[in-house]
């Protein structure tokens, strides 16, 4: 009896050790990586950059009043054609007594200079002729004489300049008093963009101490620039004449052409980075119509190339200044090639040289499909 419980122990002994050692050996068992294997292939690749800024007029002109009121009637509003010369808006005149009383003080101090100029040249002209009675007489030496003819010289001299001094005055006054007119007129042809005043309004007039009130924006809607922004990384591929796509916000589906025809010398910093201004003249087609302050983004074609060799970027590995791929030789075993690489547009990147288009390429590794038993395990997890 002992001897066959010694059996039947030995044997599962036996059994049990032979299922321990297969079963860790399949589970350390791994599936051979599978790589996905493609050739290279013909495309268009285009390196571009993106500018973004706005629409506007390429001449706006602020009309000011030249004379300070009250807005007595406008003539337009935001929207409407106007001509060179047309009427726009009629300004109440209010007195300007600080104007008045300087130009009065002014003229006074003018009149009161002529008038002590008079009274010192006829003092001096009364001293020159006594004296000249006693040189005659040989009293005084002509040295004596000298000095009173000069005196009554510079005395007349003064006399003149005041005259002059009045005359100037007086006129000044007159011009500043009536030659002004009230009216406002458009000095350039376009479309109103913004009336910022209302009838009724203060306005204050345009001089060389104040640039005075806006009365009306005009603008050439028919001439439109691009104005933008672009990194200091990109900004050495550009040239002036390159075209550029805008897609305007406000626009959808629709994209607009535009020649660059300057690019800013100087860059200004913006929140850490350098960014240089860009301006460009949009091209419009009978029909566009485009309105002032859209927001625009510019499509900048740096590069393109047609029908070149190419492969996915991310097939491609860099170390350095060095670019390789893997290519196949025997199904699933692959060689490391170093490569020559043009340009990329972040998805596809040119092969110059170092693969044929015969080549098979290693790409991503291909995701094993899980044993029917592992499916079957997984099945009943998600069942309970």
């Amino acid at each position: 009896m002992k001897k066959v419980m010694y059996i039947v122990s030995a044997v599962l002994f036996v059994a049990i050790s032979g299922w321990l050692i297969n079963y860790f050996y399949q589970k350390s068992k791994k599936n051979p990586t599978i790589y996905v294997v493609e050739k290279p292939f013909s495309t268009t690749i285009v390196k571009k950059t993106v500018a973004t800024g706005s629409i506007t007029p390429r001449k706006e002109v602020q009309v000011k009043p030249s004379v300070s009121g009250v807005i007595e009637a406008l003539y337009v509003e935001a929207g409407q054609p106007v001509k060179a010369g047309q009427l726009i808006a009629k300004v109440k005149l209010v007195p300007n007594l600080d104007g008045l009383n300087r130009d009065q003080l002014t003229l006074n101090t003018a009149q009161n200079n002529l008038e002590t100029a008079r009274i010192n040249y006829q003092n001096s002209l009364i001293e020159f002729e006594r004296n000249k009675k006693l040189y005659d007489q040989k009293v005084i030496s002509h040295q004596e004489f000298v000095r009173f003819e000069t005196d009554l010289n510079v005395r007349k001299e003064a006399l003149n300049a005041a005259q002059r001094n009045l005359g100037l005055t007086q006129q000044g006054a007159v011009q500043r008093s009536g030659g002004v007119s009230n009216d406002v007129y458009s000095t350039v042809d376009g479309i109103i963009l913004d009336v910022p005043v209302k009838v009724g309004s203060s306005v204050i007039e345009r001089s060389n101490f104040n640039e005075g009130t806006t009365i009306a924006a005009i603008a050439d809607m028919n001439s439109l620039v691009f104005e933008g922004k672009i990194d200091e990384s990109e900004v050495g591929k550009l040239k002036e004449g390159m075209v550029l796509d805008l897609q305007v916000g406000a626009v959808e589906g629709k994209t607009f052409k535009a020649e660059l025809e300057y690019i800013s010398p100087k860059g200004v910093n913006e929140e850490g980075a350098i960014k240089f201004n860009i301006r460009a003249k949009i091209l419009l087609k009978e029909g566009d119509y485009l309105r002032a302050g859209y927001s625009a983004n510019a499509d900048i074609v740096l590069e393109k190339k047609e029908n070149i060799l190419a492969l996915k970027e991310s097939w491609v590995e860099f170390k350095g200044d060095t670019a390789y791929v893997y290519v196949e030789k025997e199904p699933q075993v692959f060689t490391k090639k170093i490569v020559k690489t043009g340009i990329s547009d972040g998805i596809n990147i040119e092969i110059v040289s170092g693969v044929e288009k015969e080549a098979k390429i290693r790409g991503q590794e291909k995701k094993n499909d899980p044993k029917p038993e592992e499916k079957e395990k997984e099945k009943e997890k998600k069942q309970s």
